[in-house]
């Protein structure tokens, strides 16, 4: 995993906002929500009629933006087995050594050698974030996790739910063993906590917060929004609480009073797992809050 930057912020990210790749107007907007990440998306969200435009678009508007934009930013190319697949990876491979993306989202993703395939184009200092839509790509998952610049997995939930057949109510109480299946398979691999899929109705606030906090108790780190107002609750939901970050503080100023090594905290002995616990949910919280 490339160790950029960048990279860091986005695997530390807690949103990313998908948002169509042939409005080029609306990548600079998406950017404003302050989004951990922005997945500009030439997939579902382009007719197949416009893609070809729509790759057209991209360099002319990333150029507009800020190194820093630029660092958020994300495309998701078409699927391997699509007539769009070659040609969005040869585009996203200039895009990466222009340095006008940080990386590339994999729909449908079923295979580490197209993960080799991409990464090989965009460079070693591109990200990689497949997205695990199908039965064949739980299959594979701990495959896909360990291969060569994957920075974390992502849950295309409904598409997944497609793919099987399955009629899942809200609670998407069918999917909990594919979710925990990615945050095992993200742990083996050494990688970020993987990101939730999409609440579908962004209307819906109660919904939002529910499927966020079951994201939170999961093990997930980020979810995939698909409307700005989505980004500012889901980013609060999934942040350290008051109470966590005291505790973190906490163990930390301990730990660094005793020189290192196992210390005790309020009758708990505190080793060396438990202090990287607690610097993960400080460097959580130093994730800028969207405005």
């Amino acid at each position: 995993m490339s160790a950029t930057p960048a990279a860091l912020a986005l695997a530390l990210a807690r949103t990313f906002l998908f948002v169509p790749a042939d409005r080029p107007e609306r990548h600079a907007r998406a950017l404003a929500t302050k989004a951990g990440g922005v997945i500009v998306d030439l997939e579902d969200a382009v007719a197949p009629e416009r893609k070809a435009a729509a790759r057209a678009q991209l360099r002319a508007s990333f150029a507009a933006l800020s190194a820093e934009e630029r660092g958020r930013l994300l495309v998701r190319i078409n699927a391997r087995g699509t007539p769009w697949f070659d040609g969005d990876g040869a585009l996203v491979g200039e895009l990466a050594a222009e340095g006008l993306i940080a990386g590339v989202v994999l729909p449908k993703a079923e295979r580490a050698a197209d993960l080799q395939q991409l990464a090989a184009g965009i460079g070693r200092n591109g990200v990689l974030v497949p997205l695990i839509e199908s039965a064949a790509g739980l299959e594979a998952a701990r495959e896909l996790a360990a291969a060569p610049q994957v920075l974390r997995l992502a849950f295309g939930n409904l598409d997944f739910q497609a793919d099987l057949g399955l009629a899942c109510d809200a609670d998407e109480a069918e999917l909990l063993p594919v979710r925990l299946a990615l945050v095992l398979a993200s742990r083996r691999a050494g990688l970020a906590a993987p990101i939730d899929g999409v609440t579908p109705d962004w209307r819906d606030a109660a919904r939002l917060a529910a499927d966020a906090a079951r994201a939170r108790r999961g093990g997930f780190g980020a979810k995939l929004c698909i409307h700005p107002d989505q980004v500012a609750p889901v980013h609060a939901a999934l942040g350290p609480g008051a109470d966590e970050l005291a505790w973190a503080r906490r163990v930390v100023d301990a730990t660094r009073a005793a020189g290192g090594g196992v210390v005790s905290l309020d009758g708990r002995m505190v080793d060396a797992p438990v202090v990287r616990l607690a610097e993960r949910l400080l460097a959580l919280d130093s994730q800028k809050a969207p405005s």
